[in-house]
């Protein structure tokens, strides 16, 4: 690459200049060989030696945590340790424990390492940067799997247009979101579970305290995720332990669903202590001593196969009440919002979809049974005519599009801006195996890694085709000007206006193209339906269609 070439990307941190040039220009960057001595920066722990991979500096496996073992273990997160000399920055740290996934998993990608001591985080900046935006980059799977070093994370194509780009770890599945009696017994605040978002919460202290030495503006930091990354971010929201952390939120494919409260019964869930509780009798553990003494990797697979689920715990102090009710209160954080899902979410979950009813005539009738007075208009949407294809439908917006939707409104309802966007990109090799814009199918397109076979999990259909690297390089340019100052730019896409204006979003196919009002009647019907089963403190999530838990027949019944 050329010195002029780098030049343009390191700098583009005007709107017109980062929308400016192409992704494959930028993504040369990192090609060639690494400098024998990296760059040293000096942060309150000691100093730290990265590598400098063309105009970039990258660092890697900082911890910013002390590691969560032994007694640790379930414990809110620790500063980390300073070290004397000059810390090695080069090499990604081990991803937190986690269950492995069946090798024919489209998501199967099993991490190189993995640890409790697992804390990390890592950084890409332009060599020059100061007072750069800065991107936090939340891993998604479901809060139970993945980690920073997924090779589709790589960082450079947001440091190349001008951001510093971070992405860390955080504690996954039993060993992250745990709640039980004796954990709460223990803490100063009577409180349990949550511990991996505790780590993405101290992560966020970290870098309001050490990003400047890299070149990072700590008062101007977006937040990020995909998934189970985009609910922490939901999550992080409307923490008031993450408050003035972040000051803009990219949610990719959120949701907004109940989790269990702490202590009691809710929304026909145990409480999450009682949860616990079951959990480690399930698995063997008459106490917690006995719990910290179980092999990381072992409980984890146990609780696994008895069927331990990663969410949030209501708790009062980490997270104050359910996101449905903290939306609607105005609770949540005050900062721009970008978030959007994808139109083929539900293809790779059709293991939640029903059997597909035998008749039409018994659709419609289970449909009725309950929805009520709400059938017409679900018919209207999902209806009998391709029942499949509606079910896959109703499933994504129960399980994304709603949430998303409700999530840009409730902002712009608060007086921020909020841009919302629908990928529905179809490559050719997503097409051959029906799985157009399916959940996470974005995030080549966002990260720049368009025809790079080895930044993919080994079963991933690659997308490769010239409309593809023009999509991508669009998407970064909007997502990087939207960490940058607020506004989603790209000079070779339209312009992006806020929701506020008639329900303005962008639609990511073949082209990025501007338009209005994306899902007509959708957010209506499915915010009636969420409405009632929440008064009724009914669970919605994945109930849907001919799955659906019947709500009043009729609005005065509620």
């Amino acid at each position: 690459m050329t010195t002029q070439i780098a030049q343009r990307c390191i700098g583009a941190l005007s709107l017109s200049a980062l929308a400016a040039f192409p992704l494959a220009s930028c993504s040369q960057s990192t090609e060639g060989p690494v400098s024998a001595t990296g760059p040293v920066v000096e942060i309150e722990q000691g100093k730290l030696e990265g590598a400098r991979e063309g105009g970039l500096n990258v660092f890697k496996g900082i911890p910013y945590a002390a590691p969560p073992v032994g007694e640790q273990r379930w414990t809110p997160p620790e500063p980390p340790e300073s070290w004397d000399g000059i810390r090695e920055a080069t090499a990604f740290g081990p991803s937190c424990v986690q269950p492995e996934l069946p090798m024919d998993s489209i998501y199967y990608d099993p991490p190189a390492s993995m640890s409790e001591d697992c804390l990390s985080l890592n950084i890409w900046a332009p060599a020059e940067a100061e007072d750069a935006p800065v991107i936090v980059w939340i891993h998604g799977g479901s809060l139970r799997m993945g980690g920073s070093a997924q090779p589709t994370y790589e960082g450079s194509p947001f440091a190349e247009r001008g951001a510093v780009f971070v992405s860390i770890n955080y504690r996954l599945s039993i060993l992250g979101w745990l709640a039980h009696p004796e954990l709460s017994a223990q803490s100063s605040e009577g409180v349990s579970g949550n511990y991996g978002l505790l780590d993405q919460i101290a992560a966020l202290q970290w870098v309001r305290d050490s990003i400047a030495a890299f070149g990072g503006d700590p008062d101007n930091v977006t937040i990020m995720g995909e998934s189970a990354g985009a609910l922490s971010v939901t999550y992080l929201m409307i923490s008031p332990l993450a408050e003035g952390l972040f000051h803009k939120a990219i949610a990719q494919s959120t949701g907004i669903r109940a989790i269990p409260e702490l202590s009691n019964p809710t929304h026909g869930m145990p409480s999450a202590e009682a949860i616990g509780g079951v959990m480690a009798a399930a698995v063997g553990a008459e106490d917690l001593e006995t719990l910290r003494a179980f092999d990381a990797v072992e409980l984890t697979e146990a609780a696994t196969q008895k069927g331990f689920i990663s969410q949030g715990t209501i708790d009062g102090h980490v997270l104050p009440a359910q996101l449905i009710e903290a939306f609607d209160e105005g609770r949540q954080a005050k900062v721009s919002l970008l978030a959007g899902f994808n139109s083929g979410e539900s293809r790779v979950y059709r293991r939640f979809l029903p059997p597909v009813p035998e008749s039409a005539a018994a659709y419609e009738e289970a449909i009725r049974s309950r929805y009520g007075d709400l059938a017409d208009d679900f018919l209207a949407l999902y209806p009998s005519s391709d029942m499949e294809q509606s079910m896959l439908d109703a499933l994504r917006d129960n399980f994304f599009a709603w949430g998303v939707e409700r999530a840009v409104r409730k902002q712009v309802e608060s007086g921020q801006p909020a841009f919302m966007y629908v990928f529905d990109r179809c490559d050719a090799a997503a097409r051959a195996r029906d799985l157009c814009a399916f959940h996470a199918a974005e995030l080549p397109y966002v990260f720049g890694k368009i025809g790079d076979k080895d930044a993919y999990p080994p079963n991933w259909p690659v997308p490769v085709g010239e409309k593809d690297s023009a999509l991508s390089a669009a998407m970064l340019n909007y997502w990087t000007s939207f960490a940058a100052t607020g506004e989603p730019q790209s000079a070779n896409g339209p312009e992006w206006r806020s929701y506020a204006e008639d329900g303005a979003y962008m639609l990511f196919g073949d082209d990025p193209v501007a338009g209005a009002n994306p899902m007509p009647g959708m957010f209506e019907l499915n915010e009636e339906y969420m409405r009632r089963l929440n008064k009724q403190e009914k669970q919605w999530f994945l109930r849907v269609g001919t799955n659906a838990v019947p709500v009043c027949a009729a609005e005065e019944d509620c």
